[in-house]
């Protein structure tokens, strides 16, 4: 491999931004960098399925043009993949599902639109499971992603293919979706950060129907959080056309998540008031978070949030299986055999439930939101585990056990759906290895609309435990 395709994978968004406005490099040098790393990286895991040199080639000359007119491009040249769930204007945008397989998206997503007016360079299309719908990424049409930690490990899901690429250097950083948990946990399975914005802080309005009844937001993955307060401002913003994220809503600080976590009333829930096994790294590590955050000044008291009962993880599959079932219900009965089996058995559900199930569900939702409002009478964030267990072998839905307790496959999936029916942020940022030798992440969850307060305490976590994290996994575990 060259130089600069063995460096410039190193760095983050805003120093490769940056060198480009110096002109210390060129467009076409970061280009065929990033475009051997793929080459000779992205092989050993499947984080990208489509990777196309000719179109990578193409921006390059766009982007030349953009350069030479003096606008302001705050992202200029620099490389980032997309999700197979998202929209990218004449490539093909599959969900991971041989229904789509030859589907070729008529536009882009806004989101995609909007990076590459800041000037990003789209370097290919991250793996996810069929329909965002699954915790490990895997599909019929492209195959397992594995974790560049422990290849025989899975990333986790369904962004998994996002977080492999951003931990292997493959851009720095990723454009991925957030429908349960789908970016924070993969980032925590891969030593990366994985943000989960505020509900309308990035109007979506192009695109596919997904099934998640507003759950679903626009996620973000790099390794830096700085990198975060440098995407945010481009991409947040109200659209007409998504009654999600109308214009008028509150935008992005980006000077908030700068500020000093001093004062702020943090509350450590080290379960989220779920009953639910947690490993004792994990919780050992969540307290170690605690203890940093302490001293920055901030003001760490161990309280939980007060569900209303039968809160927890499964009881709102309810809203995704009946989403699957509406969307996907008659291709189902048609062909099965097209479909992941896993998500083929969330579509069989989906398809028993009445239409009080589905009602029930979205009362449950108001619930959960209230529950969290009154927890922020207390705190201005809160601080749990983002996932209660490393990641498991990618031949698995799920670990089998954890903290010797036998749990069901989405037994890992625990602490992030909650923040998609109640529509706050969340960030989880890398917290330390465990013995294994694989990632650990903390969530900071904030507020609807206080996102950068999450970037800010998220600054004092990285500044504590990121050394670890700062370079790509490459060579792989």
């Amino acid at each position: 491999m060259s130089r600069l395709s063995e460096t410039l994978p190193a760095l983050d968004a805003k120093s490769l931004a940056d060198a480009v406005t110096r002109r210390e490099l060129s467009l076409a040098e970061v280009a065929e960098a990033f475009i051997e790393a793929v080459e000779a990286r992205n092989p050993a895991i499947n984080a990208l399925i489509r990777f196309d040199v000719a179109a990578v080639r193409r921006q390059v000359a766009e982007l030349e043009a953009l350069q030479r007119s003096g606008r302001a491009a705050p992202l200029l040249g620099v490389p980032f993949s997309v999700k197979d769930t998202l929209w990218v204007q004449g490539q093909r945008a599959c969900q991971g599902s041989r229904l789509f397989a030859d589907f070729v998206a008529p536009a882009d997503a806004l989101a995609v639109q909007r990076l590459r007016q800041a000037g990003a360079l789209i370097l290919g299309h991250s793996n996810s499971s069929e329909f965002a719908c699954k915790g490990v990424t895997t599909n019929r049409l492209y195959g397992p992603t594995r974790n560049p930690w422990n290849r025989d490990m899975t990333p986790g899901g369904s962004s998994g293919g996002a977080a492999a690429a951003v931990a292997a250097g493959l851009g720095p950083f990723a454009l991925c979706t957030d429908g349960g948990g789908s970016t924070r946990r993969p980032a925590s399975h891969t030593g990366v950060v994985g943000f989960k914005p505020s509900a309308g802080l990035i109007p979506h309005p192009t695109g596919f129907q997904e099934p998640l009844f507003g759950n679903g937001v626009i996620g973000l993955m790099s390794r830096r959080v700085a990198d975060l307060n440098l995407l945010l401002p481009v991409l947040a913003g109200g659209d007409a056309r998504d009654p999600d994220a109308p214009v008028g809503l509150p935008g992005y600080d980006a000077v908030a998540a700068l500020a000093s976590v001093r004062g702020l009333r943090v509350a450590l829930s080290p379960r989220f008031g779920l009953d639910v096994p947690v490993e004792p790294e994990v919780a050992t590590a969540i307290r170690q978070v605690a203890a940093v955050l302490r001293d920055a000044g901030a003001i760490v008291e161990e309280r939980d949030p007060v569900w209303p009962p039968g809160a927890g993880e499964a009881a709102f599959a309810t809203l995704q299986f009946a989403g699957l079932a509406a969307l996907y219900g008659e291709p189902w009965r048609q062909n099965p055999e097209q479909f992941d089996a896993d998500i083929g058995a969330q579509i069989e559900q989906g398809m028993t439930l009445s239409g009080a199930a589905v009602a029930a569900a979205h009362f449950e939702r108001a619930q959960l939101y209230r529950s969290m409002a009154d927890l922020f009478e207390h705190c201005d964030a809160v601080l749990t585990p983002t996932t209660p267990c490393t990641a498991w072998p990618f031949t698995q839905l799920g670990p089998k056990t954890i903290d010797n307790q036998a749990v069901s496959p989405r037994g890992h999936a625990v602490f992030t759906p909650i923040i998609n029916h109640s529509f706050h942020a969340a960030i989880s940022v890398p917290c330390g290895l465990a013995a294994n030798g694989l990632p650990m992440g903390a969530q900071i969850i904030v507020p609807r609309f206080q996102d950068a307060r999450a970037l800010a305490l998220g600054n004092v976590i990285e500044a504590a435990f990121g050394h670890a994290f700062a370079a790509p996994k490459w060579p792989f575990g």
